[in-house]
């Protein structure tokens, strides 16, 4: 019988809290639990030895720490779970993490759920191709006949195939069954977020390119306009917590800002060094640029705390994909 009630114990541990964890009093306990990626190169991936590496978890790690010393306590144990998108939400309402970073993009549907801090990174859709292949070189380039790649379901696919009736729409199960199908010359291109895009780059040096999306002709998506030259799908990644404590979003704001100050004596941030070395000097240099150019719809670096792009009014239009 005891033996069962211990099984029990450790099931209903298993399952999470059942109430929503508060990040700060996490922190000040000395252990806390944070949600992101195990299978994203650049990102969020687990090692052999069951490490976790990537951009995301060193934002997470730097907030929490940062946190901890405003607050004068030692830093906390961590211990990183991983967080499927289709789970995160519900992971943050049991109580299962304290807070997720996972390329965890802010939207309206989301924050209805789980509150959220941030943004920390702006990115966009985009093409990923061979470097060696010339003839991809924008987006109408995949109107001859190309192949693109992308997860099944993904609706950034689904955004490009509207647009272009002459690509041929190929369907995988997962972004790296799509780039190990890209390496083989099986497709042309695979799509999706650039910072996931460019994990994969990164973790095959030379082998590939990235290709700003925009929209080729004005195009009505989800019943909302795109002029033509916007780019696709503009995506700001946050992280995500409990909406019970508002005070966890204050702080955790005041950390990412603080990461993005430069450290003092260099002309640079713990969280460009961070950007850089999970995605890479030559995309990040890329992207600075194009955002610095003259009339450029492009940004990279987030405004910390700002959500009114939730609200924020667009022009409307009849039907689209």
């Amino acid at each position: 019988m005891l033996a069962a009630l211990a099984l029990l114990a450790a099931a209903v541990t298993g399952c999470g809290n059942a109430e929503p964890r508060d990040l700060i009093a996490s922190i000040k306990s000395g252990h806390v639990v944070l949600g992101t990626k195990y299978d994203q190169p650049g990102l969020g991936l687990q090692g052999p030895d069951g490490s976790v590496t990537g951009f995301d978890p060193t934002v997470s790690a730097f907030v929490v720490n940062h946190i901890a010393d405003r607050l004068g306590v030692a830093h906390p144990q961590i211990t990183w779970r991983e967080t499927p998108s289709a789970q995160r939400e519900t992971l943050i309402g049991n109580g299962e993490v304290d807070m997720i970073a996972a390329t965890y993009s802010i939207n309206e549907a989301r924050a209805k759920k789980a509150a959220f801090a941030g943004p920390y990174l702006v990115t966009y859709q985009g093409l990923l191709v061979r470097k060696n292949d010339d003839s991809l070189n924008s987006l109408m380039d995949l109107n001859n006949g190309k192949k693109l790649c992308s997860v099944s379901g993904s609706t950034s696919a689904q955004n490009v195939k509207a647009q272009l009736s002459g690509v041929q729409l190929q369907e995988y199960d997962s972004y790296s069954s799509c780039v190990e199908a890209l390496r083989r010359g099986k497709v042309d291109a695979l799509t999706t977020d650039e910072t996931i895009l460019a994990g994969y780059a990164h973790r095959y040096p030379g082998e590939f390119k990235l290709v700003s999306m925009t929209y080729p002709k004005d195009a009505c998506v989800k019943g909302k306009l795109k002029k033509q030259g916007q780019p696709f799908s503009t995506e700001r990644y946050g992280i995500g917590m409990a909406k019970n404590y508002p005070q966890a979003v204050t702080d955790v704001n005041e950390a990412i800002t603080a990461m993005l100050q430069p450290t003092p004596g260099t002309d640079s941030s713990p969280w460009s060094r961070a950007l850089r070395s999970s995605l890479g000097d030559e995309t990040v240099d890329a992207w600075i640029a194009r955002a610095d150019a003259p009339g450029s719809k492009y940004r990279l670096l987030p405004t910390v705390g700002d959500l009114g792009f939730l609200t924020a009014p667009s022009t409307t239009c009849e039907g689209g994909a």
